[in-house]
């Protein structure tokens, strides 16, 4: 969700909507967004994971973007749109979301969709546009992440799943984003699977930032009297 500059609310009002909607937290892809993120969980009940998203016109310049917030935020996305894009940041280990692939000049092949898979970058699944566009726009639209199912569940790519509200009016709930999805022929679980994807990367990236995490699969650890090890 875009919050207030980038959106028309803020993000305590979101947190609000999306708990009323059944959601158990949200992320907030605004980074100059003035909140407290515990402050907003505590008040609301759900989590709140700020996360940057990445708009570059070209994969340099969306490498040192990265290499800038990664160290600051629990989600890393980079905005695709152009197959140079698209491609910079399905082969980066370093970006956690790859969103909008298909817009503008954007596309997905079975090349990107397999690098995709190897790095670990999610694809999103941008649902908006079928739920808020009309006639030949939102048809389209349906096409495109038909097209974009077909190859992430070929090649076994992980993905999320969204709405990209940029209003708390925009949020909907996940039965709605589950009818959408299976519209385009996602199953139920698929669908929530992909909303459930984001709180995964969260914990998962929260975990990996901590002053435990050493590299995946090592930990420091406590072992006997004060002594600390790996494990």
């Amino acid at each position: 969700m875009f919050a207030r500059p980038d959106g028309d609310a803020t993000v305590s009002r979101y947190a609000r909507t999306a708990r009323e909607h059944g959601f158990g937290g949200v992320v907030v892809r605004t980074r100059t967004a003035e909140f407290d993120p515990e402050a907003v969980a505590d008040a609301t009940g759900i989590d709140v994971v700020p996360a940057v998203e990445i708009v570059a016109d070209d994969p340099p310049s969306a490498s040192g973007s990265v290499g800038n917030f990664r160290p600051d935020y629990p989600l890393v996305i980079v905005r695709g749109g152009t197959n140079a894009l698209n491609r910079f940041a399905v082969e980066q280990d370093r970006v956690d979301v790859l969103a909008r692939p298909m817009a503008g000049d954007g596309d997905l092949n079975h090349v990107l969709a397999k690098a995709a898979a190897e790095h670990g970058t999610r694809v999103e699944f941008d649902l908006g546009p079928a739920l808020r566009e009309s006639g030949g726009s939102r048809v389209r639209a349906i096409q495109d992440l038909r097209k974009l199912r077909e190859l992430v569940t070929q090649y076994d790519a992980p993905f999320v799943a969204s709405a990209r509200p940029r209003s708390h009016l925009e949020l909907r709930s996940p039965r709605e984003l589950v009818a959408v999805g299976e519209e385009i022929g996602f199953s139920s679980g698929q669908v929530r699977a992909g909303l459930a994807e984001w709180g995964q990367l969260a914990a998962r990236n929260r975990r990996r930032r901590s002053e435990e995490f050493i590299s995946p699969g090592v930990e420091r650890g406590r072992y006997e009297g004060d002594d600390r090890g790996a494990r």
